[in-house]
C-alpha cells in the first residue's frame, strides 16, 4: 500500500443541511482516510444511519467525485454511497382534500405496508426525500395516524406511517423568478462536465453537478444532443422498467420533481438511489440531488399548480444538452 498524504482538516458537519447519512450500497468500507487506496477499519451495510461529522475533499485526484464524509468520527466514506438524510417526524393532517395532498419522506426511510395493521406486510421501501400523493387518512389498531397512497404505474395500495411524511405546502413550489421573461430564461446540460447550468439574461444563476444517461452492456441509454422544452412535469412518479432479475432494470417509487424534456420520458428528476454526480450512470434522464430538481422544477415553465399530479403545456423553458 503506497504512502498517503494526510488530508487538510474537515469541513465540520456544522455545515451540513443533512446531517446524516444513510448507506445507500449493500455494503462499504470506512477507511482511515478520504482514499480508496487508504487502510479499511470499518464496513458498513445497507440502510445503516449514522452522523456525518465532517466532509472533506478526498486523495484521489482523478476521480470524477473528490467528496468524501466522516461517519461517527470514526472512518471516511465515499459520498456517492452515502444519500444525506435528516430525521424528523410529523403531525398527521387532520384531514386531506378531496383529491389528496402531495407529500414527501422526511425521515431516512420508512416501509410502505400492505395494511396499517400488519405492518410486517411490506410493500416498498421509501426513501428520503420521495415523494407520494396521499389519499387518505387511517388509524391503526392502537389508533396511530397512517396516510393510504394510490400507487401512480401499479394498480397498488399501501400504507405509511404519517409521522414519516411532511406534507408539501404552496411555498415549497412556488415559482423562482417568476419576474423574468420566460424567453430569458435557459438551461444548459453540460454532458461533457456533466453540470447544469441555468441561465437569466444570459448570466447564469443556478449550477448542479448531475448524473446523465450512459452507454451500458445491455443498451444505449446516452442522454441525446439538442435542443429542448420543459413543457411537463410530475412532482412524483413511479419509475420502473426491465426485469426485477435483470441488471439494469428498476423499480423506483416516488421519484420527486420530475420535468421532462422529451416525450419518451427523459427528465430531471431527484434521485435517492445514488450520490454518485460527475459522471454518466442512468437510463436517459438526468439525475439530481432532490434539493436541486426541486430547484429545476420550480424555476422552469410551465409553472404547475400544488393539487395538479401531472401538467403539459405548449410553451415551456428552453433547455440545450451540449456534448
Amino acid at each position: 500500500m503506497r504512502t498517503i498524504p494526510r488530508p487538510a482538516a474537515p469541513a465540520q458537519a456544522g455545515t451540513l443541511s443533512l446531517p446524516f447519512g444513510r448507506v445507500i450500497d449493500d455494503r462499504i468500507n470506512g477507511y482511515d482516510q478520504p482514499s480508496f487506496l487508504a487502510r479499511p477499519i470499518k464496513s458498513y451495510f445497507h440502510d445503516l444511519v449514522l452522523d456525518i461529522t465532517a466532509v472533506t475533499i478526498g486523495l484521489d485526484e482523478e476521480r470524477h467525485n473528490r467528496t468524501w464524509y466522516r461517519l461517527n468520527d470514526e472512518s471516511y466514506v465515499y459520498s456517492g454511497s452515502i444519500q444525506p438524510v435528516n430525521i424528523l417526524t410529523n403531525r398527521a393532517a387532520v384531514r386531506l382534500p378531496g383529491n389528496g395532498a402531495l407529500a414527501e419522506v422526511s425521515v431516512p426511510f420508512t416501509d410502505a405496508c400492505w395494511s396499517q395493521r400488519r405492518p410486517d406486510w411490506v410493500a416498498y421501501r421509501l426513501y428520503y426525500g420521495t415523494t407520494h400523493w396521499l389519499r387518505a387518512l387511517v388509524r391503526d389498531e392502537q389508533g396511530e395516524p397512517w396516510y393510504r397512497i394510490d400507487d401512480d404505474k401499479w394498480d397498488y395500495t399501501y400504507y405509511v406511517r404519517a409521522a414519516h411524511l411532511r406534507l408539501i405546502t404552496p411555498e415549497d413550489v412556488a415559482p423562482l423568478s417568476p419576474e423574468v421573461p420566460a424567453e430569458e430564461k435557459r438551461l444548459e446540460v453540460r454532458l461533457g462536465e456533466q453540470t447544469v447550468v441555468a441561465y437569466e439574461a444570459g448570466v447564469p444563476v443556478f449550477y448542479a453537478r448531475m448524473a446523465s444517461g450512459a452507454l451500458f452492456r445491455d443498451g444505449d441509454f446516452r442522454t441525446p444532443v439538442g435542443t429542448y422544452i420543459t413543457n411537463r412535469k410530475r412532482p412524483s412518479r413511479h419509475m420502473a422498467a426491465g426485469d426485477p432479475a435483470a441488471p439494469n432494470s428498476y423499480d423506483l417509487p416516488g421519484i420527486p420533481w420530475v420535468t421532462y424534456l422529451t416525450l419518451s420520458g427523459i427528465s430531471f428528476h431527484g434521485t435517492f438511489w445514488h450520490n454518485d454526480y460527475g459522471r454518466p450512470r442512468s437510463h436517459g434522464c438526468i439525475n439530481l440531488t432532490p434539493a436541486d430538481a426541486l430547484w429545476v422544477y420550480r424555476w422552469t415553465d410551465p409553472v404547475i399548480p400544488l393539487s395538479s399530479e401531472t401538467w403539459d403545456d405548449k410553451t415551456g423553458t428552453q433547455v440545450d444538452v451540449i456534448d
